[in-house]
This record gives structure tokens, sequence and C-alpha cells, in this order.
């Protein structure tokens, strides 16, 4: 079978958890028989190109740097994308399987590869679910849980506060019905953003249902994620749940005991939407002489990165008991798992996985974090793990302060640490879905 695998970025530009995933999934797609190739936009401006990365053809895009607002929200087909439209014609492929919807890969290109005979999977890695949620991180106002039922009202509202809008006026704006909302398409500018946006909503209400009436299965990795789609009026029949898995087999908790200092490691993003502000805030309320020290590790490819890191780093403080490093391949994770006693997972975002904690519950790490889906789905609370309010720093500094008084409780926890998912479990399930 030829397999394209789709993606909104990939390696070696960028190296977050769909691109790692989508190259795991790709190697084992291999080794059993299937012909795989990878497509990605890139919103860089210059012409299509193939390069390869892992012993694999890659296909790159070109897509604007800065888009319209209809290219934006998916009214119209991306500049560039066309491109990928034609090596789709070209490649023929009997199935393409999507990863996330981004500017260049959404419903345009699923109709594409539709259009061509080709059984069509997505898998969604983001909180959006598809067109469910604007703001993208399924929080409500960025602080509490949503309910993940899509409003034009309540949803319109909460993504203008998310764009700078004050909420009062974001609330009034959200009583403009989507049909009066309409003639903000035509207004430049935030005063357009503002009228349209339970247009928008709207919008998206209904491309999430001409999404799953195109697709042949749509993937989530949680089973919230699954209620909240089923909530939404998705067919049942066409929302598959396939849990994320590790690049590597686990080791037994059995081998690892945890005492004084304890070592706490946070890795990914210097993102603030990963909670990495909290953290350090929660660090600085902890005495100096507490014995417990702190590893930050991640990316740092942007300015905005430096400036995130920066502000770590100021609020920590310059004392040694806090280091930070950098971006971690697959053998550093495992490194940095196999000496720290606790993954701190602080993210302000609902989250698939995270594959952190995933990784870290393989080497027998458990995990202190957020109350979130999925982390609250492989956390149980003072079981084998221990899970804050999400933004309460008060609340996780005082669970790091217990784990130090105390290290005897991560060896308890780490005997309830649950059985761990690896790619190869995940690829025999799309494989499984792949012939279905």
């Amino acid at each position: 079978m030829r397999i394209v695998q789709a993606a909104g970025w990939y390696l070696p530009s960028s190296t977050g958890g769909t691109e790692v995933y989508v190259s795991e999934l790709a190697k084992r797609l291999r080794a059993a028989g299937h012909d795989v190739l990878i497509a990605a936009p890139e919103a860089l401006g210059h012409q299509e190109r193939t390069y390869d990365e892992g012993g694999f053809k890659v296909y790159r895009y070109p897509i604007p740097p800065r888009v319209t607002r209809d290219e934006a929200q998916g009214r119209v087909v991306v500049r560039g994308a066309e491109r990928f439209h034609e090596w789709l014609r070209r490649s023929r492929p009997d199935l393409v399987h999507m990863h996330t919807y981004v500017t260049g890969l959404g419903l345009a290109e699923l109709k594409v590869a539709k259009s061509l005979g080709a059984k069509v999977i997505a898998t969604t890695h983001s909180a959006s679910l598809g067109f469910t949620c604007q703001r993208g991180t399924m929080m409500r106002w960025g602080a509490t849980l949503c309910d993940g039922i899509a409003r034009p009202g309540k949803c319109a509202a909460c993504e203008l506060n998310h764009r700078g809008v004050a909420r009062p006026m974001a609330l009034a704006a959200a009583l403009i019905p989507p049909s009066l909302g309409r003639i903000g398409r035509t207004i430049p500018g935030q005063l357009g953003t503002v009228i349209g946006m339970t247009d928008l909503i709207t919008h998206n209400t209904n491309a999430q249902r001409e999404m799953l009436d195109v697709v042949d299965q749509f993937v989530v990795l949680t089973e919230w994620a699954r209620n909240v789609l089923l909530a939404n009026g998705a067919p049942p029949h066409k929302v598959a749940l396939n849990r994320l898995g590790v690049r590597f087999p686990s080791t037994p908790p059995a081998l690892r005991r945890s005492i004084a200092p304890v070592t706490v490691a946070y890795i990914g993003r210097f993102d603030p939407i990963k909670g990495v502000t909290d953290l350090a805030r929660a660090i600085s309320m902890i005495p100096r002489s507490a014995p417990i020290r702190f590893e930050f590790h991640g990316p740092v490819p942007y300015r905005q990165d430096m400036v995130v890191l920066d502000r770590l780093k100021a609020v920590v403080g310059p004392d040694a008991w806090v280091t930070f490093g950098g971006e971690l391949d697959t053998g550093g994770v495992r490194a940095v798992l196999k000496r720290v006693d606790i993954m701190c997972c602080p993210s302000r975002v609902v989250e698939g996985g995270p594959t952190v904690a995933l990784e870290a519950h393989a080497e027998g790490v458990p995990v202190v974090g957020t109350d979130i889906p999925g982390l609250s789905e492989i956390v149980q609370d003072g079981i084998n793990g221990r899970l804050v309010p999400v933004g309460n720093s008060r609340a996780l500094a005082a669970a790091l302060r217990e784990l130090a008084a105390d290290p005897g409780i991560i060896n308890e926890w780490r005997t309830k640490l649950p059985r761990v998912r690896t790619m190869d479990d995940v690829t025999r399930d799309y494989l499984a879905m792949y012939a279905s």
C-alpha cells in the first residue's frame, strides 16, 4: 500500500510531538511492507522541495508567510497548496493520513485526497479537535476546562478575549447573530474580526461536519476528546480512539528508587501554554534549603522562545539548584529520565498525552502536573502522581515541597504506574484501521 503521511510541520525544521509521532509511525509502516511518503506545508516563500529525512522522502510545498483572512479561516484554498494537490495526483496514494489541521493542510486537501479514490484518515493532535475549538486550547477564557460544546456566542467571546479584546466587549460582540457577522468578512482589521467572529464559529461548525463526512476515520488520542466530539454530534462510527505511545520499551519500576535531594525535570517547549512560567513561579516559592533540584530542557529556535527562557531564569533566580538545557533527542530524553525522580507537566492546554508524561512512565518516573485531559487519564492524583489546578503555582509548589520532604511517596507512586503503550501498539491499531 502507498501511504501519504501529511503533517502541519515536519523535521528537521520543527521537532514537536506530532513530527516525532509521524516519523516513528512512518518507520513502522515501512517495516510492515508499505511505501510511505511524507508531506508538509512550509511558510517560507521558497519553491517546493523534496529532501531526505530519516530515510524518507519529504515533500514540502510553499505557502505564503502572510495569508489572507479567508485563507487563514479555510474559506479558500491557500496559495501554494495547489502544488500539494498536484503532488498527490502524481503520487497516486492508496491512503492519505493527515495529522492536525493548519493553514495549508485542511478540508480542501482532504477533499482532493478523497477525490483521487484514496482512503482518508485524519488524526487530531491538538486541543482544537479539528475545527471544534477556535482558541485551540479547550480552556474557557484560557483558565478553566471547557465543556467542549461549540456554540457561536460562547466560542466567539472566548476567542475574541484570547485575541486581546476585553471580556465585556467580547461578550457584547458574541451577541451578534452569525447572519449579521458575515459583514465582518468585508471589513479589514480587528473591527472586522470582532464583528465576524460568530460567523467564523458557525463556519467552523459546518467545516467540522463536512470533514467528518469526508474522512473514513477521525482519530483522537484521549477518551475525553472522543466524548467531546460525540457531544458535538460527530457520528460515533467515524470517531476512533488510538492513544499515544512511546518510542522505547518500558523500564521495570522496581529498578528505580528515589532519595533526597529529589530531582524534578521539565522537558518541552518554552511556551507559556505549556505552563513553564507557572512551574518557575512554584520553584520561587520553595526554600532554597529544601532537598530538591530542578531541570528545564527544551528547544529555543525563535526569539520568542528565548524571551520566555530569560523570563524563567529571572523568576527562579541565579541559584545552581535550577539548571537549563537545550533540545533533547530520543537518547537525551531517556538519559534525563533515567536519573530524575519526577517529571513535571504543568500545561495550560488540553493535551493528547502529553508524550513526555508517557515517556516518563515508561522509564518508571511519576508525573506531577495539571488536572487536564489527557494527563488526568494516565495520572491518578495521590495514587501514582499528583494533579493540581491549572495555573495554580501555589498548589504546584506545595506538591513539590511535599515530595522533597518525603521522597518515599515517589517510590510508592512508582509501583502503581500504568502500562505504557508503544508506537508499535499505535501502528498496529492504524494498520487494522487502514485495512478495515
